[in-house]
């Protein structure tokens, strides 16, 4: 029997087959450009990837798609769809309604759909999966993980914003964070690791890829983190510029004659690595040409990791101290370089880069030096994993 996790973007939908009692990884996939003529279907593992171009209109398709490719002689492993038990959908933006992840019926269908303002990319395609999987799979149970979860424990000095009281109390604007998944996994591999529960540690956890966030974590539970009301505050990131002066949104409306539909659009798509190199959301293209000299590129490279530096040490004040800081994403996991930058002069602090480690790539490790008072450590996500423990948590 298997656990199918589905995970919709707007434009389009990741996938993994999970066998439920050994947690192997039997299949996964992407469909890709999802409501547009050039989309296209990857499915298999590793060498056995191949790729279909498929017309997907829209995500309950895209779903279809999926299914047909497991059920497939050739490319598939399973025979029947009655061996799917379970379906765990991510779902980004909760809001204040959920503090676990939990079995769908209407109701929970009703309070995502009420968050849709406040994730209107992401919450409307989560939306789509689950309809699909639940005409497709009627027998499967469906669950849904929330990005918001984790961040629910955080006090109200940390997710209050300081405007007038009655925008929170009226309209719930306020701090909910995201990447609550991954921050959540690997503060647990970082437990694991250090041979110390989690409940006598303080931890800083970085999620560094196109999308960044970093979380304090005091405890085992989320008491701060970058992203607020959207996924546009805090850190720069690949396309988004993280917190800027709020009056520079007056100034483009007012001054430069600008719709708040474009304002929104430059912040989020043509901002961060991106609009400061201008070459590039993707880290290793900004790197390459910071190399050969670009200046720009080289200042969006420093940028990002002096940003980075920022919320860390503003982390280990806000808990008075840091057992431990874990890097993870694309960026965290894969770029030695970025990890150089973001420590370097924090060795009064007790932060100490072992360099040969940090050199390594590819699995779980220390790489602060053995006199380092603070470890840091790097850990692959593994946000599918956490969803099918909470799937079957929910089963059982």
């Amino acid at each position: 029997m298997y656990i199918l996790v589905i995970n919709a973007g707007s434009s389009s939908l990741k996938y993994q087959l999970v066998d439920k009692d050994t947690r192997e990884l039997v299949d996964k996939g992407l469909c890709e450009r999802v409501g547009s003529d050039d989309s296209f279907h990857k499915h298999g593992l590793d060498s056995n990837e191949c790729v279909v171009a498929s017309r997907l209109p829209d995500h309950r398709a895209a779903v279809q798609a999926v299914l047909d490719s497991l059920l497939d002689p050739r490319t598939g492993s399973i025979s029947s769809l009655d061996e799917i038990v379970a379906v765990g959908h991510r779902v980004v933006h909760g809001g204040e309604h959920f503090s676990a992840s939990v079995v769908i019926d209407d109701e929970v269908i009703a309070r995502v759909e009420e968050c849709i303002p406040l994730a209107p990319l992401h919450n409307p395609p989560s939306l789509a999966g689950i309809a699909a999987c639940s005409e497709l799979l009627p027998g499967a149970t469906q669950v849904a993980v929330f990005d918001t979860a984790f961040h629910t424990t955080m006090p109200p000095k940390a997710y209050v914003y300081p405007l007038p009281y009655e925008y929170f109390e009226k309209h719930r604007i306020r701090r909910y964070g995201f990447h609550g998944t991954s921050h959540r996994y690997i503060a647990a591999r970082a437990s694991a690791l250090l041979e110390k529960p989690l409940d006598e540690l303080k931890l800083i956890t970085c999620h560094l890829g196109n999308g960044c966030s970093i979380t304090a974590i005091d405890k085992g539970i989320s008491v701060d983190t970058s992203l607020g009301f959207t996924p546009l505050e805090g850190l720069m990131m690949g396309t988004r510029c993280g917190s800027i002066d709020p009056a520079i949104v007056l100034y483009l409306i007012e001054t430069l004659g600008m719709t708040p539909r474009e304002v929104n659009d430059v912040m989020n798509r043509q901002s961060g690595l991106l609009g400061i190199s201008g070459l590039s959301n993707d880290l290793r293209d900004v790197r390459a040409a910071a190399e050969a000299g670009h200046e720009r590129a080289l200042l969006a490279y420093e940028m990002y990791s002096y940003s980075a530096k920022k919320y860390i040490g503003q982390y280990v004040f806000t808990m008075a101290g840091v057992d431990a800081i874990i890097l993870t994403a694309g960026v965290g996991e894969n770029c030695d370089r970025m990890r150089r930058m973001i420590f370097e002069g924090l060795e009064p602090l007790g932060i100490i880069i072992d360099q040969d480690k940090n050199a390594l790539r590819g699995f779980e490790r220390v790489i602060s030096a053995e006199n380092s008072r603070v470890k840091v450590i790097v850990i692959p996500t593994n946000e599918e994993l956490m969803i099918v423990e909470d799937t079957l948590a929910l089963l059982s």
